[in-house]
């Protein structure tokens, strides 16, 4: 997030795109509500009808993978009415004339035929934005996880910057990440051109300074592979072990039953994790991992505020904290490496990332500090891009629409969506194991509208049968309206409705994230 998340209840204006918040980031969808209660405008941009939906002051039901046309329509409404903020654009941006000639287009008339929102409401939308004080936008991964899923958060920046929402409190592009560590994470080089603190691994500075610390003759001078690719490469032959950490990509990653033949494919699999996954019940090794009451560490959230996890509990049996194992590991692998503590290995993130530079176990014990911290004395940074941009000057980068990689037709005439439900959690593998959220929530359904139902003739409760271009699945039928004519939701945290055997796994050629929000399926009725 450019800001924090208290710095909602402080805006006048809150675009919510691609975000189910009330459901999955129930906390921040508090600071909303507040925003709301002190006089803010909420616009949630959905395809279903969620509570976020019901709470809005606008609802935009667009049709899915639709939202580089809203966006672009709503820049073409604020440039052709003169409402951007010419000081801010003038000052701190670069390719304007750009973004003015490319959004020419997407008047909302024309963005209307495309998303489905009546152009009269897309302008009093864009009009709102603009002209307000202090505007936010949430967004998760119903805007990245598309083949354009860059190009979205593109969009969503160039709107920000043309407003001039950006740089300043209470308002900046802010994407929700969706684990608790999610973005520790990647702040720690958990990403395969990177490493800690985003330094890229293609420039030579980098690659000299983590040689030295690490005392290795030579770091690859190239990114790695995605997850994507790994598992292409799996299938294919050419990557011949994985070793698989905190994650369950058999029910996680899309075109699952590719990702089980991949995983099979290997000459061997280690999988570390607490539970026996169903990814894990395919390795050749399973290594038990410490959760989170059993380990000393860091956890980095979405507001990018560093935080202490303390050990509450010696871990159970025989596991240890991941970076223990790490260690055993790679010092049997020859390759010494040796920690006196998560606080040692810390120090050494601090000394080789200028944006934690400043932070240390000793500071945390006085609360959680969010980086950029450059030095000792720096206190933190609520929000970014105060003055500059990291680049110097925000750059528009002009996007055109594409639509999904694949739409409904004769043979699978309905889009499906996944995303969470209020009481689990991605796979299942924590909160199908408590005893108490099952109660609330015991068994999977499929969302389908009405009309669809009764074309199709189902009924509520039916077992239904649904089939894409790469898998099926079975699953309870339920009848509602919150989803609109011509798509069906569920989520992906059960395994036995194994949805992501049907998701289909083309990707977005920047990020490589796969689009998991459309694809076109089917639905039969079993009984």
């Amino acid at each position: 997030m450019t800001n924090s998340i208290g710095e909602i209840a402080g805006a006048d204006f809150i675009l919510a795109i691609g975000t189910n918040t009330t459901e999955s980031h129930p906390v921040i969808s508090l600071q909303a509500k507040k925003a709301q209660r002190n006089g803010a405008t909420l616009v949630v941009a959905d395809p279903r009808r969620t509570e976020m939906a019901e709470l809005a002051n606008t609802h935009l039901q667009l049709k899915s993978g639709s939202d580089i046309a809203l966006l672009n329509a709503m820049a073409n409404v604020i440039i052709s009415e003169e409402l951007w903020n010419k000081e801010f654009v003038a000052n701190r941006t670069e390719d304007f004339e750009s973004l003015k000639e490319t959004v020419a287009k997407y008047t909302p008339e024309y963005a209307e035929q495309i998303t489905g929102i009546p152009a009269d409401t897309i302008k009093t939308v864009a009009r709102g934005y603009a002209k307000a004080n202090n505007a936010t936008i949430l967004y998760t991964m119903g805007v990245t996880q598309h083949i354009c899923g860059t190009h979205n958060v593109f969009a969503v920046a160039n709107l920000a910057m043309l407003c001039g929402h950006i740089g300043k409190e209470n308002s900046g592009v802010n994407p929700l990440r969706g684990q608790n560590n999610v973005q520790g994470a990647c702040d720690m080089g958990a990403l395969p051109n990177v490493y800690t603190g985003y330094q890229a691994v293609t420039v030579d500075d980098n690659r000299t300074k983590f040689s030295k610390a690490w005392n290795v003759a030579e770091l690859p001078a190239q990114p790695g592979l995605t997850v994507g690719e790994m598992m292409e490469g799996a299938a294919d032959g050419k990557v011949k072990g994985m070793y698989i950490m905190g994650e369950n990509p058999v029910l996680s990653d899309p075109d699952a039953d590719h990702v089980v033949h991949a995983l099979e494919k290997l000459e061997f699999l280690v999988v570390q994790d607490i539970f026996l996954t169903e990814t894990a019940a395919l390795a050749d090794v399973v290594l038990p991992a410490a959760s989170f009451a059993e380990k000393d560490g860091t956890f980095s959230n979405t507001e990018r505020r560093v935080q202490r996890v303390r050990k509450a509990i010696d871990p159970v049996g025989n596991a240890r904290a991941d970076w223990e194992i790490i260690c055993n590991i790679a010092t049997a692998m020859g390759y010494p490496m040796q920690y006196a503590s998560a606080s040692n290995i810390f120090d050494e993130i601090a000394s080789l990332t200028p944006s934690y530079a400043g932070i240390s176990y000793a500071r945390l014990e006085l609360g959680g500090i969010q980086w950029p911290c450059p030095d000792a004395d720096h206190p933190g940074t609520p929000y970014l891009h105060k003055d500059k941009f990291v680049r110097g000057l925000g750059k528009f980068n002009p996007v055109e629409y594409i639509p999904p990689a694949e739409l409904p037709d004769q043979d699978y005439p309905l889009v499906l969506s996944t995303g969470r439900r209020h009481f689990h959690y991605h796979t299942g593998t924590m909160t199908q194991r408590t005893g108490a959220l099952e109660v609330h929530y015991g068994a999977e359904h499929l969302e389908i509208n009405p009309a669809d139902a009764a074309a199709l003739n189902v009924a509520e409760g039916d077992t239904v049968l649904m089939k894409s271009r790469r898998g099926q699945v079975e699953v309870t039928a339920r009848i509602t309206d919150v989803v609109p004519r011509g798509m069906v939701f569920t989520s992906f945290h059960f395994p036995e409705v194994a949805i992501n055997k049907l998701t289909n796994p083309a990707r977005d050629p920047v990020a490589k994230i796969p689009e998991l929000k459309v694809c076109a399926v089917k639905v039969i009725t079993v009984s």
